[in-house]
């Protein structure tokens, strides 16, 4: 089915931009809930994004990455096209595995006490820069995928 933004994307992936912007803002949101002390909602809004994130990597990311960029990587990776999600890929996995640790290290009793962080700011603050730098490493990915093949 045809994308609604007007590139060259279905609308899987239009609808995976739009919504990857708005948790980036909700993220930010959330930085400011803390930032207010307001822990409980900061949690429940930086925690809902994560597990949103997961379900968009298994129902649009991972797919499409299975589809289009793995068969050909190990020929092509030198290509924009390539690169940039591969790339996107490395950064996202990494964003979304140290975001589900740090949900289970501030939200749960799961992991023994040495596995457990004592700097919670550092931590949150990486995780918060990486998804960023993840963020944009999308939207480059989506222009190189979609608009920049149709002008």
């Amino acid at each position: 089915m045809k994308g609604f933004l007007g590139t060259g994307a279905n609308f899987g992936a239009d609808l995976n931009l739009v919504v990857q912007l708005i948790m980036g803002v909700s993220l930010a949101i959330g930085a400011l809930l803390a930032k207010q002390k307001r822990y409980r909602a900061h949690g429940i809004c930086q925690t809902t994004v994560l597990l949103l994130n997961l379900l968009m990597i298994g129902l649009v990311m991972w797919p499409s990455f299975q589809q289009q960029v793995k068969p050909a990587l190990s020929k092509v990776l030198h290509k924009w096209y390539y690169e940039a999600a591969t790339i996107h890929a490395v950064l996202g996995m990494a964003a979304e595995l140290l975001g589900l640790y740090i949900v289970l290290v501030a939200g749960t009793d799961v992991l023994p006490q040495w596995l457990r962080f004592k700097h919670w700011k550092r931590w949150m603050r990486t995780e918060l820069v990486l998804w960023a730098i993840v963020l944009l490493s999308g939207v480059a990915t989506y222009c190189a995928w979609y608009v920049a093949p149709f002008r």
